[in-house]
């Protein structure tokens, strides 16, 4: 590992105690230097994350998604940076091609890899959750993240891209009612954004769009093929989408978002 460019992991973590030390224990063998930044976590997530290596812990006030990631990213002194979250942990596989393409060619500065998520105990390969590709490894500097609902990254310039073989695996949901919960919630900040930003909601829009997102995850993007569990995803994913919509027009006519 030593002689290859040094890498810094960075996650952050709001009360993640039972995902963190899978994540951790993915990275250990490949992470010359991990970094934690946290918004002040009541459970162990902090104790867990002391019995690992190379760890630097930091309690930070939460400022969003892109803040905080860019905050870690900040403080990282490897040649390349691993951005995972908590609740993601590298494939045996993937943590080994992460290994050697870091041996290989310096011309490349940035690299992909598929991301594998885990519903309720399932493994989904349709609904158009996977291959979900993600550009997670960067030569330090050359990226940052935007964005406050979805962050997303920005590359500096052209840089080469390589796509690795092997699973960023994600552990997204352990029960259907946190799965309910979290969309449901995630539907009114994208309706509560949808109206600060004037963007308005057509009734067709609302009555079309969700049928079109069922029809695209469940039919042609085979939701059908992961049985019970993608027939849960495509449904829930029409009626997040109708209610995000329903939500937006809700605030347009009261004239607030309160």
């Amino acid at each position: 590992m030593h002689s290859s460019p040094l890498l810094t992991a960075v996650i952050i973590t709001k009360n993640e105690e039972r995902n963190i030390g899978r994540c951790l224990e993915s990275i250990q063998m490949i992470a010359d230097e991990i970094i934690v930044v946290d918004s002040y976590s009541e459970d162990s997530t902090e104790a867990i994350c002391m019995q690992f290596k190379h760890l630097r812990f930091y309690s930070k006030e939460w400022k969003g998604y892109s803040e905080t990631k860019n905050y870690g990213n900040s403080l990282a002194s490897g040649n390349y940076i691993l951005s995972i979250d908590a609740d993601e942990a590298l494939s045996p596989e993937l943590a080994r091609n992460i290994q050697h393409a870091l041996k290989g060619n310096s011309s490349i500065g940035a690299y992909s890899f598929n991301r594998l998520t885990n519903f309720c105990g399932k493994w989904i390969h349709h609904c158009g959750w996977y291959p979900d590709r993600k550009v997670r490894l960067w030569r330090n500097g050359l990226a940052h993240w935007e964005g406050t609902i979805h962050e997303r990254l920005v590359i500096s310039g052209k840089p080469g891209i390589r796509h690795l073989k092997g699973d960023l695996l994600h552990y997204s949901y352990y029960h259907l009612e946190e799965y309910y919960s979290k969309t449901r919630k995630y539907a009114e900040m994208v309706a509560r954004d949808r109206f600060r930003r004037g963007k308005r909601s057509p009734a067709l829009k609302l009555f079309l769009s969700p049928l079109s997102c069922f029809i695209s995850g469940y039919l042609l993007k085979g939701g059908f093929l992961d049985g019970r569990s993608g027939w849960i995803i495509c449904t829930t994913s029409a009626r997040v989408t109708y209610h995000k919509y329903a939500t937006a027009r809700k605030f347009f006519k009261a004239g607030t978002d309160l």
